[in-house]
């Protein structure tokens, strides 16, 4: 009998000393063998617990005479190389499961019992993948089964990415005007939302979804609390303001901020403010996750990620930079970028980043239009895209040749279904306009609701930003449309297959490291990542041979092959490649998961 088991106390108790705490056997307190656990129990307590008495504390299991009242495990994963998560070779093992926590156990384990046993020969069992960027915080309670990441081996999600959070609010009015504005990009919830602070938020995801969510704190939000939706500087009293909400809304299971430098209003606040506000995140714990500023470019390349760095400092908050990579080539050199990153860490900051596998971009199309468009919430930019003399003037700002060859999705209006997955230059030549004509009138038609997807990232050098030391992956998939992002169906499966396997560019252990106890390290998870006794049953079996991602630029709605099995809190989700439809997700709270 294995006495390695993940409830295992670290004094034990009767249970653990006469036969573990999955005992199979359980003496009579009439018997002496169980007159002589006790007192090897209490023997054991008063002891300086040197490793001879605690043998002699768990051999007794070997005296225990079987009993009728038989515990066994709910799952064994059997004769599989399990690779725990941190980095370390793998090695041959079997993983329990009961309840919602795993167990190691090595050796033989034929004697074990499980209502369930899986035979992993060939396989390598892995800690569940944690995406620490995800667009489903809405779209998820519509559709729970989560087929798109699960099917990748994602167990846990960071929604409120982007500086896009959807709590707190004030009144349900402007959580609809917002989920409205950037809904290109995060969509819509199944029916009108219902909550307004993070903790309602949170209750939304206790098993009802397939994964487990996690949540950051958006600074759009904590701007429409505190200032209003236009592009004005906030004043002291607003700041101080703002930070109550930041303070409360960590409290109730926040893991830190994000903003999106790009996407209004979050994208009118100064350096100043979110050095501010981030300082009222790192007194709790908090990460600063962004999205950088874009429009800083003009100042030079570096820029962006440098304001991030100095926020970071100025805060004395660990930072996040999300989708790092470089833009394309002949921008400078990539190592510029990595440069930045490891000076900053040399320096003593805490600085991670992470990067998606391919070399695509993808956010909602609205993230091109002008900041005086949408000055004022979603509203403001219908009304320019009905304005004449508006419409001239973001022609003359939007040049024509930025966006012409990125392709849209989400068509929802049945006559512009022909439109997904093509080009704004064929929809134009389709249409017989102008490109940003054609583009402005069908925002119109489709209430704003269009995603794109461009060539954002220089494919040479995307294997220098996946393969450092310091990043890890992260899909920022965006879940409709019926030409979406390849990487929605197939970002974590890419890693295995091609910069594991094929391209030899990452150490297998390694690449799950990113992908595992990496990201719930920055995250801040204190049970999950790893394969550990107690920790978590969170967990994906792959076949390392095998496993691939199918979803391309021209067929990106294809799901990968060669991952089999996925449990989340100790329950399949994926059986043999197929989704059950289990919804065993649980909200993970700052402080409390």
């Amino acid at each position: 009998m294995s006495i390695k088991t993940a409830s295992k106390p670290e004094i034990p108790i009767i249970s653990t000393i006469c036969g573990s705490a999955r005992a199979t056997y359980a003496p009579s307190a009439n018997c002496p063998e169980f007159i002589i656990c006790l007192a090897l129990l209490f023997l054991n307590l008063a002891s300086v617990r040197t490793s001879k008495f605690h043998y002699m504390a768990y051999s007794c299991e070997r005296w225990i005479i079987p009993s009728g009242d038989t515990h066994m495990l709910d799952v064994l994963i059997h004769s599989g190389t399990i690779m725990d998560g941190t980095g370390n070779v793998g090695y041959a093992g079997s993983v329990g499961i009961t309840g919602d926590s795993l167990s190691v156990h090595l050796g033989d384990v034929s004697d074990l019992e499980a209502v369930r046993k899986i035979d992993a020969t060939g396989y390598v069992v892995s800690p569940g993948f944690i995406d620490l960027h995800s667009h489903a915080g809405l779209t998820i309670l519509g559709e729970p089964h989560h087929d798109p990441k699960i099917r990748q081996g994602v167990t846990t999600e960071l929604v409120g990415i982007d500086g896009i959070s959807h709590a707190p609010f004030k009144t349900t009015e402007e959580l609809e005007r917002y989920i409205w504005l950037d809904s290109g990009l995060n969509g819509y919830p199944p029916m009108p939302p219902d909550w307004l602070s993070v903790s309602e938020l949170l209750k939304k995801y206790e098993e009802t979804v397939a994964v487990n969510v996690a949540y950051i704190l958006g600074n759009s939000p904590v701007r429409i609390w505190g200032v209003g939706w236009g592009q004005k500087a906030a004043t002291k009293a607003q700041i101080e303001n703002m930070k109550s909400v930041v303070r409360e809304a960590m409290e109730e299971g926040a893991w830190g901020i994000s903003t999106g430098l790009d996407y209004p209003p979050g994208a009118y606040a100064s350096t100043e403010e979110l050095i501010e506000l981030s300082k009222e995140g790192a007194k709790l714990g908090g990460f600063y996750h962004t999205h950088t500023r874009a429009s800083l470019k003009s100042k030079g390349r570096l820029e962006p990620w440098m304001e991030a760095l100095e926020i970071g400092k100025g805060a004395d908050i660990p930072v996040h930079l999300t989708h790092f990579r470089q833009g394309f080539q002949g921008d400078g050199s990539h190592l510029d970028y990595l440069g930045l990153v490891e000076n900053a860490r040399d320096s003593g900051m805490d600085v991670t980043f992470d990067c998606y596998t391919y070399p695509y971009s993808g956010t909602t199309i609205t993230i091109g239009f002008p900041f005086w468009a949408k000055d004022g919430g979603p509203e403001r930019l219908i009304e320019a895209l009905e304005d004449a003399d508006d419409r001239a003037r973001m022609k003359r700002e939007m040049s024509e040749e930025s966006i012409k060859d990125n392709w849209l999705t989400n068509f929802n209006q049945p006559k512009n279904k022909i439109y997904e997955g093509k080009s704004i230059a064929e929809i134009s030549d389709l249409r017989n306009q102008d490109s940003r004509d054609a583009l402005f009138d069908l925002l119109l038609e489709e209430n704003l609701g269009i995603s794109t997807v461009g060539l954002g990232t220089n494919p040479q050098t995307l294997p220098d930003f996946v393969s450092h030391p310091a990043g890890m992956i992260a899909s920022d998939a965006i879940l409709f449309g019926d030409h979406p992002n390849p990487r929605t169906y197939g970002c974590f499966p890419v890693v295995l297959a091609e910069f594991v396997r094929a391209e030899k560019q990452l150490r297998l252990p390694e690449a799950i490291r990113k992908m595992t106890s990496f990201p719930a390290q920055r995250l801040g998870l204190q049970n999950r990542g790893i394969i550990k006794d107690g920790f978590k049953a969170d967990l994906v079996l792959f076949n390392p041979d095998t496993v691939k991602a199918l979803a391309t630029k021209d067929h990106p709605k294809q799901y990968p092959v060669g991952i089999d099995y996925v449990f989340v809190n100790g329950e399949v989700v994926v059986d043999k490649g197929e989704n059950t439809g289990a919804t065993p997700g649980r909200a993970l709270r700052r402080g409390r998961s």
